[in-house]
């Protein structure tokens, strides 16, 4: 291959934390090659937190509009509409799903682009179709993630949607049968029931959000089952049956019943690939066929001259978490010192109504780590503000203490606004500040926010 080029660094992927990485190299004073088979800004912009929260702020106006009876009167027939959203979607959000604005931005900053598949040679070099480029510096991989697909029998002969689809989409299907029950699944399935469509949702784990504090998965499956959505937990997809391009599956499940939908919306995961971009190249210890990630240090550091950041570390699928290694990178090979990364305090917000917004160890994880751990929650409903916001309240505030220490490892806020009230917390769990300076603060009457305050005093 001939050798087109050298540069100080090599970004390999350009979603939210490569292409902020990229830029902020190249304005430093760096040459950088920014290089990304997709659409430049990667999955959140086009396909993920941006537009679905588009359709999640048409589907909670729709909840509130049904909500009117009960507050101020009335509003007459709720007839909800797709292509409003579907036109914001591709207008606003997407462009149509081109990225010349995002490319533009990038090579504006100093960035050179190429659009193609980088694969890694060594840790000095990155191949592009027939080109090979050198980084003198230093190599960073930010490929970030694609949906995971289960390996059910006939899955792949039908025409199921993942997240990109349904975002995509200019019209919903009459029914819709989603595999998965963790954060996609669950915003997906109330945004598609809000609209009219007919849900049904399928979790393999004995609950949704199973990641997540179990009190939450009781909140946001009873969310689901007032809209209509038929949820489903502790039983997974057998084997799929469809009638033909465009038309309806039926899904076998293993507890011997059929589902049929027009659509099957598969949101059971995102899947790495360490080594599409040849990571083995680097005789990595540890990265074998079935490795989920590419193990980094606390300067995400793969090895000399080689960093990682986003999804591929396996350090949270988020695009907070790549943009924040993002600037850790930046200040390792800017020589800007600083603090390495912590992952104790990652924040993650699930988008249904009412929201659920985590940060750091649940309750039982903290039992497994610490010796004394107590434990607090505060009833959103019970609460002032609650009273006061009435329909759609429904909620907690959990905090978890080490409490040796007096201070939170973990803590969960579930409801309206349930993600700007975690800001707090996440600071909190972060800085590890003491559960007594906590305690002795003033909280803004009436807010959901003071129901930490409330949650505080049950850990007593």
């Amino acid at each position: 291959m001939a050798d087109s080029a050298s540069f100080d660094i090599i970004v390999v992927g350009l979603g939210p934390g490569g292409e902020a990485l990229a830029g902020r190299l190249a304005k430093a004073g760096l040459s950088v090659l920014g290089i990304d088979k997709g659409l430049v800004g990667g999955e959140c912009p086009y396909w993920g937190c941006v537009p679905s929260k588009m359709m999640v702020r048409a589907a909670d106006s729709l909840g509130e509009a049904r909500r009117v009876e009960h507050l101020a009167g009335t509003v007459g027939d709720v007839r909800p509409d797709w292509s409003p959203v579907a036109r914001r979607i591709r207008d606003e959000a997407t462009d149509d799903w081109d990225d010349r604005v995002a490319v533009k931005r990038l090579t504006d900053a100093g960035v050179t682009f190429v659009r193609g598949h980088g694969q890694l040679v060594s840790s000095t070099e990155v191949d592009v179709g027939e080109l090979s480029y050198r980084a003198t510096r230093g190599i960073v991989v930010a490929t970030g993630s694609t949906a995971a697909v289960p390996g059910i029998d006939g899955l792949g002969d039908i025409e199921y949607w993942t997240n990109h689809q349904f975002v995509e989409a200019e019209e919903l299907p009459e029914s819709l049968l989603v595999l998965g029950g963790g954060a996609i699944g669950c915003e997906l399935s109330q945004v598609a029931a809000r609209f009219g469509v007919r849900v049904t949702v399928v979790e393999a784990a004995d609950r949704l959000l199973a990641l997540e504090e179990p009190a939450a998965s009781d909140v946001v499956a009873k969310a689901l089952r007032e809209d209509g959505i038929d949820v489903r937990v502790g039983v997974s997809a057998d084997a799929v049956e469809g009638d033909g391009p465009g038309g309806a599956a039926r899904v076998r499940l293993v507890d011997g019943s059929t589902v049929e939908a027009d659509r099957v919306l598969v949101a059971t995961g995102r899947r790495v690939d360490v080594h599409a971009v040849g990571l083995d190249a680097l005789g990595l210890d540890g990265l074998n066929e079935n490795a989920r990630a590419v193990p980094v240090d606390e300067w995400c550091r793969v090895t000399d001259g080689v960093w990682a950041i986003g999804d591929v570390t396996g350090k949270g699928a988020f695009t907070h978490v790549s943009m924040y290694q993002a600037d850790v990178v930046a200040r390792d090979v800017l020589g800007l010192g600083g603090p390495p990364a912590d992952y104790a305090a990652v924040p993650r917000v699930t988008f249904t109504d009412p929201e659920v917004g985590a940060v750091g160890l649940t309750e039982k994880a903290a039992r497994e780590r610490y010796a004394h751990v107590r434990v607090g929650t505060a009833e959103v409903a019970s609460s002032t503000r609650g009273w006061i916001h009435g329909p759609g309240n429904a909620g907690f505030i959990t905090l978890v203490e080490d409490a040796d220490r007096g201070v939170l490892v973990g803590a969960t806020s579930a409801g309206p606004t349930g993600g700007e009230v975690l800001g707090l917390l996440a600071l909190a769990v972060h800085a590890q500040v003491p559960v007594s300076t906590l305690e002795s603060m003033i909280y803004a009457y009436p807010t959901f926010h003071r129901g930490v305050q409330d949650a505080l005093r049950a850990l007593a």
